[in-house]
């Protein structure tokens, strides 16, 4: 089932840019905008605009479905359960933490 969503939403997504291209370019300031275009009356601007709006909304539910069919099999998991315990391997002996000769007490070593 999600495949044929991704399929979809894919072809919608071409679709859209497609759709978008189409459309008449407001870059005035520019100089590259406007002029002479095919696609220049009124009606057909309305057309590509509701178009692209619905085009729109369809690839956002879409979106929003495939994130939903993703997170289908997953499991909720507790933020409240015990915390996870680190075992040692069997005959390890658990080392400690050096109290001096770090890096720091050379540096004040230095220092003096």
């Amino acid at each position: 089932m999600s495949t044929v969503v991704l399929v979809i939403h894919l072809l919608l997504a071409i679709a859209l840019v497609g759709v978008i291209l189409l459309q008449r370019s407001e870059g005035g300031a520019l100089g590259i905008g406007g002029g002479s275009g095919f696609l220049t009356a009124r009606g057909t601007a309305n057309l590509l605009t509701r178009t692209t709006a619905i085009l729109a909304g369809i690839f956002f539910l879409t979106s929003m479905a495939l994130a939903w069919m993703a997170g289908i099999d997953r499991k909720p998991a507790s933020i409240l359960g015990a915390p996870a315990t680190q075992s040692q391997p069997v005959g390890a002996t658990p080392v400690a933490p050096p109290t001096s000769g770090g890096v720091l007490d050379t540096l004040k070593k230095v220092d003096e």
